[in-house]
C-alpha cells in the first residue's frame, strides 16, 4: 500500500489566511469596520509569547487591527476582568482572546466567562458552547474548526462517515464531536480510559487524535484508508540530535500511521497552523455580526 496522503496544513491555513485578508479589504472598502482583536497575555511563559506574537503578525498582515495586553505574572483576578470590561465596552475591538493557561490564582472560567459572548473568537464563552450543540450561530473554537475544514476540503460530504476522537477537552475533543454531528457523521468521543481503545479506534473512517500523550496511537490501529487528523503537539528528547535536544511529535505514531491510513496531518505542519488562521476568520465573523454586515464568506 503506498503512503498515506500528507495533509498540508500550512498550505491550508495560508488559503484561508488569504481569504480573510480578501473579505478584510472588502468590508473596509464598502464600511468604515476595520476588523480588531485584542489578545491579553498574563505572565511571560516563552511559548505563549511567541504564540501571541505570531497571532498579531498574522492579524495585521490580514489587514486588521491588533492590540496586545500583557499583565504581570502577578496580576490578581480583579483587575484582569476590569481590563477585559474595558474591552468588552470598545466598539473597535470585536475579538477578545486571554491566553491560557493562566496564572492559578486567576479563576479561568470566570474569566472565559466574563467575555463579551458576541467577541469570544475562541469559542470558549458556555454560551457559544450551548449554540454550538444546539445548532445556533456560535463562534467556534478555533483548533476544532480548523479540523473540519481540512476534513470537508479531503473528504468532501462528511455524512455518513463514522468518526472516532480520541480526547474529551472542552478546546477539542467535545467542540470537535459538536461539528462532526453536525455534519451528520456517527461519532464515538474515547479517551486514555476507554476500554478496547484500539478497537474503537480500528472502526473510525475519521480518526481525531486530541488525548496529549506523544505516539500513543499506533499504525496498527488505524483503519487502512482512514482520514486521521494529528492535534497532539508534545515535544520528547531526541537523543538522535544530539544532547539534551528535543523534537516535536503528535498523538499518533506518524511514521508507522502513514503506512496505513489514506490521509494524514503531520506534527508539525498539520492542524497547528489552522488555529490562528481559524482565529482570523472568527474575528471577521464577529466584526460583520456586530457591525450589522452580512457574514463573511469563509
Amino acid at each position: 500500500m503506498a503512503d498515506a496522503k500528507r495533509i498540508d496544513g500550512k498550505a491550508f491555513a495560508e488559503g484561508l489566511r488569504e481569504r480573510v485578508g480578501a473579505e478584510v479589504a472588502r468590508i473596509k472598502s464598502e464600511s468604515d469596520v476595520t476588523p480588531g482583536l485584542a489578545v491579553v497575555l498574563v505572565g511571560e511563559d516563552p511559548a505563549s509569547s511567541v504564540y501571541v506574537r505570531n497571532k498579531a503578525k498574522q492579524t495585521e498582515e490580514a489587514g486588521m487591527k491588533s492590540i496586545e495586553h500583557r499583565m504581570p505574572m502577578e496580576t490578581n483576578e480583579a483587575d484582569l476582568l476590569a481590563l477585559i470590561g474595558e474591552l468588552n465596552g470598545d466598539a473597535s475591538i470585536n475579538g477578545i482572546l486571554v491566553q491560557l493557561p493562566l496564572p492559578d490564582q486567576i479563576d479561568e472560567q470566570k474569566v472565559l466567562a466574563a467575555i463579551d459572548v458576541e467577541k469570544d473568537v475562541d469559542g470558549f464563552h458556555v454560551e457559544n458552547v450551548g449554540r454550538l450543540w444546539t445548532g445556533g450561530d456560535a463562534l467556534v473554537p478555533c483548533t476544532p474548526f480548523g479540523c473540519i475544514l481540512m476534513l470537508k476540503e479531503e473528504l468532501g460530504d462528511l455524512s455518513g462517515q463514522r468518526a472516532v476522537i480520541v480526547g474529551r477537552s472542552n478546546i477539542v475533543g467535545k467542540p470537535m464531536a459538536a461539528l462532526l454531528l453536525a455534519e451528520s457523521c456517527t461519532v464515538s468521543i474515547c479517551h486514555s480510559r476507554t476500554h478496547d481503545l484500539e478497537e474503537r479506534c480500528r472502526e473510525a473512517d475519521i480518526l481525531v487524535a486530541a488525548v496529549g500523550r506523544p505516539e500513543m496511537i499506533r499504525g496498527d490501529w488505524v483503519k487502512p484508508g482512514a482520514v486521521v487528523i494529528d492535534v497532539g503537539i508534545n515535544r520528547i528528547d531526541a537523543p538522535e540530535k544530539g544532547e539534551g535536544k528535543t523534537r516535536l511529535v503528535g498523538d499518533v505514531a506518524y511514521d508507522e500511521a502513514l503506512q496505513v491510513a489514506g490521509a494524514i496531518t503531520p506534527v508539525p505542519g498539520g492542524v497547528g497552523p489552522m488555529t490562528i488562521a481559524c482565529l482570523l476568520r472568527n474575528t471577521v465573523v464577529a466584526a460583520c455580526r456586530q457591525n450589522g454586515l452580512n457574514d463573511p464568506a469563509l
